[in-house]
Formats: C-alpha cells, sequence, structure tokens
C-alpha cells in the first residue's frame, strides 16, 4: 500500500467513476494522505527493513573479505618466489608484534632459516 499509493489513488478513481457516472460527476482527483497501518503491521514492517539491513551489511561484509583475500593471495604469490622477503616480512610482523603490550609471543620460527644458521655456524667452527 506504502509503495503503490500512486496506483491505489488511480485504482480509487475508476470505482468512484463508474459509481457516479449515471449522475453525471467526474471525480477529478483521488489522493491517500494517510494510512493508519494496525501496530503489528508496522512491527513486520520494521521487521523486514532491518532484515534487508542486516542483508546487505552481511554482503558487504562478505565482500570485504573476499577483496583482503584476493590482496592476500596475491602478496603471497609475490612473496613466494624470493625466500628472503618472507624472512623479513617475518622479522617486521615480529617487531609489529613486541611494540604491543603482550607478555607472550608465539612466532613461527622458518626451518630452513635454523638451518641456515646451524650450517653458518658449524663451518665458522672448522
Amino acid at each position: 500500500m506504502l509503495a503503490e499509493r500512486d496506483k491505489l489513488n488511480a485504482d480509487i478513481q475508476d470505482v468512484l467513476d463508474k459509481q457516479t457516472e449515471a449522475w453525471g460527476i467526474k471525480v477529478s482527483t483521488v489522493e491517500i494522505k494517510r494510512i493508519d497501518l494496525d501496530e503489528s503491521m508496522v512491527r513486520a514492517i520494521a521487521r523486514q527493513a532491518e532484515a534487508e539491513r542486516t542483508r546487505r551489511a552481511k554482503i558487504i561484509n562478505a565482500e570485504g573479505e573476499q577483496q583482503a583475500a584476493q590482496k592476500l593471495v596475491e602478496a603471497a604469490q609475490i612473496l613466494a618466489p624470493v625466500p628472503q622477503a618472507m624472512q623479513l616480512r617475518y622479522l617486521a610482523t615480529l617487531f609489529d608484534i613486541a611494540g604491543e603490550r603482550s607478555s607472550t609471543i608465539v612466532f613461527p620460527f622458518p626451518i630452513d632459516l635454523m638451518q641456515a644458521w646451524a650450517a653458518h655456524g658449524s663451518a665458522e667452527r672448522r
């Protein structure tokens, strides 16, 4: 009713014209100005509007997640061919974490980096 007020106006005008035509009366304008809805209908409309806002928010959030995932894939493709770049990224992340007020930091350490240091250390001892 609220969305198609103009169509309702035209339909009412047609009905009135058919009823008053025999008397020579022509209704020139019909305008619905106010519609009183039952309280349960008002609540139903409000719930529908809220559901639509929630749906749109979820879609926007999902699109954001999808874009973020795509950017992570692109970053991984750039970093993957150069292991040193990934190691620098690890160190930069560790620096960022160290700046926060955490008391414990669990950080994955690449085994190949540890093996390289071990090999370098054993070569120096010889």
